[in-house]
């Protein structure tokens, strides 16, 4: 179960299933993570284009609806979780705003390169990806033209997982759940981060 913090449907509850192998961003850390996003970075939620990886059961993406983001979208691969997400969506009257895409994420991210950009990406990928893998992904987001230039590319892992690279702008730890903030490439040094 997780609730959404803030927005239209503030305080509302969301249950999943119980055979459900989910693990939701705590309420404290999603919490603090929003904070980040609006004092921080300063985006307008309502009119940004948000890409949530590993969406699970929808818990960062439907924070950005009811804060009013009319663009979201979610990739899952779990069937029953995208469903669910598509469903509680529809529920919620958010159907028009979160776009579910059932795939890999790291499928999705190389068919998808330079189709289109968004000012938020957030990736929850399993807790027990390795550090290659994170690497692996990082380098998808942000070689391939998913981010605007003012965008931010916000990667969730365990607090014991210490990532590096040039991008990095920041981590912040909630126990044992971090969020670690990478800028976009520089646009003219770009193809040099290229593979």
């Amino acid at each position: 179960m997780y609730r959404i913090i803030s927005g239209r449907w503030k305080s509302k509850r969301i249950s999943a299933p119980k055979n459900f192998e989910v693990r939701p961003t705590t309420d404290f850390a999603k919490e603090a993570l929003f904070s980040i996003i609006e004092n921080r970075f300063s985006f307008d939620i309502g009119s940004s284009a948000v890409l949530d990886l590993f969406a699970g059961i929808g818990s960062i993406s439907l924070e950005f609806a009811s804060r009013g983001c009319q663009n979201v979208t979610s990739v899952e691969m779990n069937p029953k979780h995208a469903a669910f997400i598509n469903s509680t969506a529809a529920e919620l009257d958010m159907s028009l705003q979160i776009n579910v895409q059932r795939a890999d994420v790291f499928d999705y991210l190389n068919k998808n390169r330079n189709r289109k950009l968004h000012e938020i990406i957030v990736a929850d990928p399993p807790f027990e990806t390795d550090e290659k893998k994170y690497n692996e992904l990082i380098a998808l987001v942000l070689n391939n033209a998913f981010l605007k230039e003012n965008g931010i590319f916000i990667l969730e892992h365990q607090s014991r997982t210490k990532l590096e690279h040039p991008n990095l702008l920041d981590t912040r730890k909630y126990g044992n759940v971090s969020f670690s903030f990478f800028k976009p490439n520089e646009t003219e040094t770009a193809e040099s981060f290229a593979d």
